[in-house]
């Protein structure tokens, strides 16, 4: 796949942050996003910028250390994050990390996004995958992305947000905004009483549909099977606490498996 021209790929990521904002996916200074230019240099966005007010200006390009060719400013402070999907996974192209509060909320809550809901995610993303928390900006998270998008193009980080990946930045925010969308459906879903999932050889069936259809990571994740979507609170007897040890969902600061799934 040919890389895109450097004029052409500044217009779209201008336009892909500003969506970012106008969807509510981002806000204030939140975010970043960045794109091969091709096999050594990559265009971010630089650090301390507005996406939904972000320019051409605000474009710097970078070797793949992270050390800046040009451009004004400071890359962005989790510039790394990129850079270690794309040591990891050349076939990927672009990378959009966003803020989609009700993802963040799912995860703050400690439910997992890890199961096969809808068609339609399933053949584009497979399961959506939470990672533990760590701090933003340091190369702990850098390598725990890394590690993850091996695996998965889409994944969420514990407070902090999600990381979409793909050939295009078109093709990384259509994931990052179906994240978000995800999120939104299975919360209202759990309002209404409860998450009903694909049975599992439907679920297999869709992702391998899915991954011929629209390619994906070379070593996809596999899916977790169906899990019961239980209350946390349903049998409450009014302690006040609705992550109570012992029950789904429960977790006690951040202590949590590698990847919640």
């Amino acid at each position: 796949m040919p890389f895109v021209h450097e004029r052409q790929l500044r217009r779209e990521m201008v336009q892909f942050s500003h969506l970012c904002y106008e969807r509510h996916l981002l806000v204030g200074l939140d975010g970043n996003l960045s794109a091969r230019l091709h096999d050594d240099m990559v265009l971010c966005t630089r650090a301390g910028v507005h996406k939904g007010l972000l320019t051409d200006d605000d474009l710097l390009v970078t070797d793949l250390n992270g050390r800046k060719v040009r451009g004004r400013g400071e890359p962005t402070s989790e510039l790394h994050m990129h850079l270690a999907c794309y040591r990891e996974r050349p076939d990927v192209r672009a990378v959009v990390h966003a803020h989609p509060p009700t993802c963040i909320a799912f995860t703050v809550a400690g439910v997992t996004m890890a199961r096969c809901v809808l068609p339609e995610v399933v053949l584009t993303l497979g399961a959506i995958p939470t990672l533990p928390y760590e701090t933003t900006g340091t190369m702990d998270l850098a390598n725990l992305v890394g590690q993850a998008v091996r695996h998965n193009d889409g994944v969420l980080m514990d407070r902090h947000g999600a990381v979409a990946v793909g050939p295009s930045l078109l093709d990384a925010f259509c994931k990052l905004e179906t994240m978000e969308h995800t999120a939104k459906i299975m919360k209202a879903a759990r309002d209404l009483g409860g998450i009903q999932e694909l049975p599992q050889a439907e679920a297999q069936k869709l992702r391998s549909m899915g991954l011929n259809r629209y390619g994906g990571p070379p070593n996809p994740a596999p899916l977790p099977p169906p899990q019961p979507d239980r209350d946390p609170c349903a049998a409450c007897s009014g302690c006040g606490n609705p992550r109570r040890e012992g029950l789904p969902g429960a977790r006690t600061g951040f202590s949590v498996a590698r990847i919640v799934a």
